[in-house]
């Protein structure tokens, strides 16, 4: 079974920050979400019910955020970017897409 992977319009704001050849790994990490969308590990508190995938860039360690819908088998990534205050700027846009009703609080 293969995941659809959707960005929303700051995650993709996040990888165009990105070097094209930094762009390019981080695409690559985040595809194999494809075919294994539990890679990343289970977000707790605020973020609960949200994955983190890790993966390293030439400048450090990075983040993806995103949620498994299994409903629709597609994985929603909402954000990008290095690891220093990645998880504080995730949970406004987890708490802004739960506003929206993009995603359901498990």
């Amino acid at each position: 079974m293969s995941y659809r992977i959707e960005f929303t319009r700051l995650a993709e704001k996040d990888l165009r920050r990105l070097s094209r050849s930094d762009g390019k790994v981080a695409l690559c990490a985040i595809r194999a979400l494809q075919d294994d969308p539990q890679k990343g590990h289970l977000l707790k508190g605020t973020l609960k019910g949200a994955r983190s995938l890790e993966f390293s860039l030439p400048g450090g360690a990075y983040r993806a955020a995103y949620y498994v819908i299994t409903e629709d088998e597609r994985c929603l990534v909402f954000m990008v970017g290095p690891h220093e205050r990645f998880y504080e700027v995730a949970e406004r846009r987890a708490a802004a897409l739960l506003k929206l009703g993009l995603v359901k609080r498990p």
